[in-house]
């Protein structure tokens, strides 16, 4: 076997020129003329053997290259264990992008006027998709920063028909919110993928409403499958959650948030959330992942909201290293040497104040696993708990370790 497992380095090129020699000097084969009793002049024999070279030269390229040619139509090129289109690598993204075009809508945000101080807000823009009918109505998913503070809103479809959209339900945490308009005419719904098979390098492609531009498309590839980037649930600069992502470098510009990540196949693998837009950065955009998007899309379209675990809490980090707490906050908790992580409680309300949390009090563990930051006491209550569950709180108070159980209620909406 050869270097490279293909026709071209192996064995059988060099067994079809044997079968030429033997067609054309084997027995069985053309026989040379018998010599006559005259014989031949010597110019005449050379003549001879030069047409005779020069037609078995090109027989034999005919055939070698006329098989190779052949081979190679039945038996596209594989890298891996994908094998390589045998036609326009472009057309795939021409027939996905056909596909999902018409379920991909642009949202117009007309926020709220502010009469009081006389102040009008600018539209908001961005991008939604067309993911069910049910009931004589479509329903969207868009983002939930693209509709907050909304007043009215609006869809502009595919085809440049502006309908008036109802807010069905939002969740500032996932970022993920759901409209509804009335389905008459909409023909197209938007096929949802499963990200969880997205692969590194996959080519997509970004449907959206970017700057006011509605339905423009642009590609990429998946520059990382799950990457987790954190946030500021109250864009205050403190990081206090973490979103889960797709990163990819198709280009997504505001008022593509809430548009489509598009995979080969035509179907929705992620919803366009953010970019990073800084000097020297480029090609740095995200999107939920589909899988993460529909759970939260269903539960808002049956109830309206995300129902999670409330605490009452309000808190800083005792080790933030962007806002550190000053050196005689630290001598007033009176802690230990030994407690370097916690969060310190501001105030309490709700379940935390009936149960006894007080201001300076520094939680530490809830249930016994180390909470260390409000990030991850809002994960813990997010991800481990749910509505009436009994909470074992961990925390110093003036330096002398505590216990106390909380029962836990629905967050109230913001």
């Amino acid at each position: 076997m050869g270097l490279f497992d293909d026709d071209f380095y192996s064995t059988k090129v060099s067994r079809r020129r044997s079968r030429m020699h033997e067609a054309s000097s084997g027995s069985g084969g053309h026989k040379w003329p018998r010599r006559s009793r005259r014989g031949l002049a010597t110019w005449q024999v050379a003549m001879i053997c030069s047409v005779v070279s020069a037609v078995t030269a090109v027989l034999l390229f005919s055939l070698v290259t006329g098989q190779l040619t052949h081979e190679k139509a039945e038996s596209p090129a594989v890298i891996g264990k994908v094998a390589a289109s045998s036609g326009d690598p472009y057309d795939r993204i021409i027939q996905a992008a056909a596909l999902v075009r018409p379920a991909v809508v642009s949202i117009i945000n007309h926020k709220e006027d502010n009469k009081e101080l006389n102040i009008l807000d600018e539209s908001a823009l961005g991008s939604g998709v067309i993911y069910k009918k049910d009931d004589g109505k479509a329903f969207i998913i868009t983002n939930n920063h693209v509709i907050e503070g909304a007043g009215k809103l609006e869809v502009v479809t595919v085809n440049g028909e502006t309908r008036k959209a109802t807010l069905v339900g939002a969740d500032k945490v996932s970022d993920i919110a759901v409209l509804s308009i009335d389905a008459e005419g909409i023909k197209t719904v938007a096929q949802i993928g499963d990200s969880s098979k997205l692969r590194l390098g996959e080519t997509v492609i970004a449907i959206g409403n970017p700057l006011g531009l509605g339905d423009t498309l642009t590609s990429g590839i998946v520059s990382y499958t799950e990457r987790t980037i954190p946030v500021s649930l109250n864009q205050d600069g403190v990081y206090d959650w973490e979103q889960e992502v797709i990163q990819t470098d198709a280009a997504i510009n505001e008022g593509n948030s809430g548009g489509a990540l598009v995979d080969l196949n035509g179907k929705v693998i992620g919803i366009n959330t953010m970019k990073i837009s800084d000097t020297g950065v480029e090609g740095l955009g995200f999107a939920i992942p589909a899988n993460h998007v529909m759970e939260t899309a269903d539960e808002l379209a049956a109830k309206g909201k995300i129902a999670r675990s409330y605490l009452g809490v309000y808190s800083v980090d005792l080790n933030n290293p962007y806002v550190p707490l000053a050196e005689d906050q630290r001598k007033e908790l009176n802690l230990p040497d030994s407690v370097k992580d916690g969060v310190v409680v501001l105030d309490a309300v709700g379940p935390a104040k009936v149960a006894g949390l007080q201001l300076n009090d520094v939680i530490t563990k809830f249930d016994n696993q180390s909470i260390t930051s409000t990030l991850s006491l809002r994960k813990y209550l997010y991800d481990h708990t749910k509505i009436g569950d009994e909470l074992k709180i961990t925390f110093y108070r003036n330096g002398e370790v505590k216990q106390v159980t909380v029962k836990l209620l629905e967050k109230p909406e913001e």
